[in-house]
């Protein structure tokens, strides 16, 4: 089986040792070849290349969630195709390893390694639905590129704690819950629209939900992790369903506190829930606008501004080794 290797250097939690491990183990088993990512985007382009030369079985990204995203864009870059594309395999070398976990993938990177080889030597695997999102035609973004996600997108606050921290971590800091926790705290005593929301949920048919003031859109659970505890916003989120949306009308003192606390003692079969909370689930098609510009983030990756991004549920798109 002929393998590409895509290696994140600055993974947050593997040194060069580490990899080199790693790398002898995988091939021992695949016929592999190594990459290593060199700028913002280069994992996209090597998966792409991988895709598009039809030679490889299985394209192994080795990273955080960030280079999962770029490779799982690459592999699609011509959209889904289960059956003619590589399948993709994930080592988790991240701090946070959402899309992986939510996989079952163990968090440690070599028991992640011979649980992946394992995988392989069975030939299992499934088929995950993805997310896709894209600017919305007649809207001022209309010109954006649609991108693919794995497990979730944010428009407005959280996408907004998103761009915070990765300023911190341009200037050093290291990626820690800590640091999350004060950059949210900043985001929310800076957040102009809490007490009335600019955002709406479009649906075809359906009446818009309006006056949101946050809104993350899930497309499997847990949403994300705090250290070792699994984050419910969408308990009923899936890879075999559409997307899930939960927005709150507003973001008082208040209500944060109540559904933040709602957020840290979710668990699988309920998460937050009240009159200020919208739940929706197994979405196909529908659009986020907001009356002024807002954040985005995918995958824990801030995209910048936006005032309407349209989102697709795509079931069935690529087949992932477990």
């Amino acid at each position: 089986m002929r393998a590409l290797l895509v290696v994140n250097p600055a993974a947050t939690t593997t040194s060069a040792r580490t990899r080199d491990v790693l790398i002898h183990a995988l091939a021992s088993d695949l016929k592999l070849e190594v990459a290593g990512t060199e700028y913002r985007g280069h994992a996209r382009d090597l998966a792409r290349r991988a895709a598009e030369s039809g030679t490889y079985d299985v394209v192994v990204a080795l990273g955080g969630d960030g280079t999962v995203n770029e490779v799982v864009n690459g592999l699609l870059h011509e959209g889904p195709a289960p059956s003619e594309l590589p399948r993709l395999a994930v080592v988790p070398g991240g701090s946070t390893n959402v899309f992986a976990r939510a996989l079952g993938l163990p968090n440690d990177v070599v028991e992640a390694t011979g649980a992946l080889l394992a995988a392989l030597r069975e030939g299992s695997e499934r088929t995950v639905g993805l997310g896709l999102a894209a600017g919305t035609p007649g809207s001022a973004d209309e010109s954006v590129p649609a991108r693919w996600f794995t497990f979730c997108a944010g428009f407005g606050f959280d996408a907004g704690v998103i761009g915070r921290v990765e300023q911190q971590r341009e200037r050093g800091k290291r990626s820690t819950h800590a640091l999350y926790v004060r950059q949210a705290l900043r985001q929310f005593l800076g957040e102009p629209r809490r007490r009335q929301g600019t955002i709406t949920i479009e649906q075809p048919g359906q009446d818009p939900v309006s006056d949101l003031a946050f809104s993350i859109v899930c497309n499997t659970s847990p949403w994300t992790y705090f250290g070792n505890r699994p984050i419910y916003a969408s308990p009923q989120a899936s890879f075999d369903t559409g997307l899930d949306v939960l927005g709150l009308t507003k973001l008082t003192t208040p209500t944060v506190t109540r559904y933040a606390t709602q957020l840290l003692t979710s668990t699988p079969e309920r998460g937050p829930h009240g009159k200020h909370a919208v739940s929706l689930h197994d979405l196909a098609d529908f659009t986020l606008q907001s009356q002024a510009p807002l954040p985005l983030q995918m995958d824990g990756d801030h995209l910048g501004l936006r005032t309407s991004v349209t989102f697709t549920g795509v079931r069935h798109a690529l087949r992932v080794i477990v």
